[in-house]
């Protein structure tokens, strides 16, 4: 089982392949999406869609998982974020893959066993799961990372 994970952003988005077979794992790829700035809101989306479509392509997952929102204070930046999800769920959606959401509480459980650990923690713990020598430089893709460790624990209980 191939599973494609994404931390939404509409500045940076985490991604990583991750091969799950029996109960080993493998990083194919990992990396960020980083639309222009400068770019209007609507081409930043657009991009963010390419990005994931040409992944998509190239990997050839069988399951994209992605962080859920969270809620916070700030409207605005919670539409935006909003706003870079729906733009990654068409793009799986037109590559018909399976989509399946984790709340960061839950993800942050499955790869930490706290569901209040910090950022840094879950960098941690994913270099060790994923027997990495150094951790990524983005904080956004070892998230990403996370999330796709955690659809593959979650299937463990699934099946």
């Amino acid at each position: 089982m191939k599973v494609l994970s994404i931390d939404p952003g509409i500045r940076t988005t985490g991604f990583s392949v991750i091969e799950a077979f029996g109960p080993n794992v493998r990083l194919e790829a990992y990396g960020t999406i980083k639309p222009q700035i400068k770019d209007s809101t609507a081409k930043r989306l657009y991009h963010i869609f390419k990005e994931i479509n040409r992944i998509a392509s190239r990997f050839l997952p069988q399951a994209l998982a992605i962080e859920d929102t969270f809620y916070s204070k700030n409207a605005k930046s919670a539409m935006i974020l909003g706003q870079a999800r729906g733009s990654i769920l068409i793009a799986a959606a037109h590559n018909e893959i399976p989509i399946f959401e984790y709340a960061p509480k839950k993800v942050k459980m499955s790869v930490c066993g706290n569901g209040t650990a910090s950022k840094q923690q879950v960098s941690y713990m994913v270099c060790k799961i994923l027997r990495l020598k150094t951790p990524p430089k983005s904080l956004d893709i070892s998230d990403a990372m996370a999330v796709g460790l955690c659809y593959i624990n979650q299937r463990k209980y699934d099946d």
